[in-house]
């Protein structure tokens, strides 16, 4: 458990490190491109926001290829803010399951792991017992050994159950942190992509030219 829990810890640390690092980055980036190909390819460190990007600019093309080619198409008779808020929710729905992998871990090896202590607890009490039992001598050197046995067991399980419920927490939060930036960018994508010009950014107005046509928003 302790094995399993610390290459989840370790493995999520690194992700989330990078995200929060390069994403503020990555979005200025992308809204300073001249093209939203340009865009994606600064966006291609942070991956979450480079699919959902990508997601959107597919959800536009999608679009606007079956309205020339099957008008019958149902996609066809759907608003451009419908597809693409379904493209955009899809996208964070994915990325935000991937991004929870191993917690449900975390969170159950955080819960049971004091429990296995304590049972290791008991039986080393049980054994200590039974030894006084079997010599009728309750002396500090017949016990000594197994309620030894015992105490180390319960280190053993606090010391596999709180790294798990810290990290946990800390996790929890951060993932929460890392959506909020998602479904942001969302927002604006989904502006961008329907009305065809970018939202100004806190750093000033957009770089990015406006999407007027199948080929640009391609």
């Amino acid at each position: 458990m302790s094995i399993a829990s610390w290459s989840i810890i370790l493995g999520k640390a690194w992700l989330v490190w990078v995200l929060r690092r390069k994403t503020p980055r990555a979005l200025e980036a992308f809204w300073d491109s001249a093209t939203v190909s340009d865009g994606l390819s600064e966006l291609a460190p942070v991956k979450p926001f480079h699919d959902m990007a990508a997601q959107g600019q597919g959800a536009i093309y999608h679009l606007e290829s079956h309205r020339q080619k099957h008008n019958s198409h149902l996609d066809a008779h759907l608003s451009a803010s419908e597809l693409v808020t379904r493209a955009l929710r899809n996208s964070i729905a994915r990325t935000a399951s991937s991004l929870e992998g191993g917690l449900t871990l975390l969170a159950s090896v955080g819960s049971t792991a004091p429990f296995v202590g304590l049972f290791g607890t008991v039986w080393g009490i049980y054994h200590a017992l039974a030894r006084i039992g079997a010599t009728g001598q309750s002396s500090l050197d017949k016990v000594a050994g197994p309620v030894g046995e015992a105490l180390i067991m319960t280190a053993a399980g606090l010391f596999v159950a709180i790294p798990a419920v810290l990290a946990y927490n800390t996790f929890t939060r951060s993932l929460n942190l890392v959506t909020a930036d998602m479904e942001a960018f969302a927002h604006d994508l989904h502006a961008y992509f329907t009305t065809g010009y970018p939202l100004p950014t806190p750093q000033g107005s957009s770089r990015l030219r406006p999407v007027n046509n199948v080929a640009e928003a391609a």
